[in-house]
């Protein structure tokens, strides 16, 4: 299973950026992340200056949106449903973008239950239970 650093994870975002804006092939996995980054125009600049944002932290009290964990979030969620894991998570993405109209705008409904389920699971020291994130997404 690939589980990069910190620092790996904000590398991939930024070469992917990089490659993008310079023209350059990209690999499916970098494509669909540019697809993501630029959905989100207010992180381009941060993903253009590596130099200044590799170190930068954010702190968990929610006051500022890490823009590293946000695409990586939207990536779980993309991956999730082209494997169809956990089960029933299609049909949740399915009935929440009918309720806000736009898949990226589910997928950001979807991220609060997947940090949920990461957040019970560091809290517990336990794996994460599908069966918390998949309550939490009927709850929306």
């Amino acid at each position: 299973m690939f589980n990069p650093t910190r620092d790996q994870a904000r590398q991939f975002l930024f070469e992917t950026w990089r490659k993008r804006t310079a023209g350059e092939l990209l690999t499916p996995l970098e494509d669909l992340t540019a697809q993501l980054i630029n959905k989100h125009p207010e992180y381009h600049e941060l993903l253009a200056a590596p130099e200044h944002n590799q170190d930068k932290d954010y702190a968990p009290d929610g006051t500022a949106v890490n823009p590293f964990l946000h695409i990586m979030m939207h990536l779980t969620i993309e991956e999730q449903l082209s494997i169809g894991q956990p089960h029933g998570i299609r049909e949740q993405f399915a009935r929440l973008t009918h309720k806000y109209e736009s898949e990226h705008e589910a997928q950001h409904a979807m991220m609060d239950c997947l940090g949920e389920m990461i957040w019970q699971a560091q809290r517990n020291k336990t794996a994460p239970d599908a069966a918390i994130y998949i309550s939490c997404l009927e709850k929306q």
